[in-house]
């Protein structure tokens, strides 16, 4: 079941960073992060707005693909997880992928991304 952006109980800081990273708003996804935040993706680990910067312009041009929000669930106010179903020209083609986001003062601190 796919659910909207709109609709999922998350923090406002998780859903800015959705909102901006799908349209490719570098910039606003980083904003959304505390200066000293850690992101783990497939194997590596970027710490500080500069290597998280780094980050966000990597994927968004190693691969074309497409998201579909599959859900979301909130553990307390400062933890929840996101899963989206990935599809495009990576290797596999297809994956859900968990974000599990944690926040500090309203700002993510940490996001671990796995399938």
């Amino acid at each position: 079941m796919s659910e909207d952006l709109a609709t999922i109980d998350v923090p406002d800081a998780v859903r800015r960073y959705l909102r901006a990273h799908t349209a490719g708003d570098l910039p606003g996804a980083a904003a959304t992060f505390t200066p000293d935040a850690t992101v783990t993706d497939d194997g590596g680990t970027h710490q500080g707005i500069s290597a998280i910067t780094d980050w966000l312009g990597r994927t968004s041009t190693e691969y074309t693909y497409t998201t579909t929000l599959v859900g979301a669930e909130r553990e307390d106010a400062d933890r929840c997880t996101v899963t989206q179903h990935l599809e495009g020209d990576f290797p596999g083609g297809t994956v859900d992928l968990h974000y599990r986001f944690t926040l500090d003062q309203g700002l993510i601190s940490r996001l671990d991304i796995a399938p």
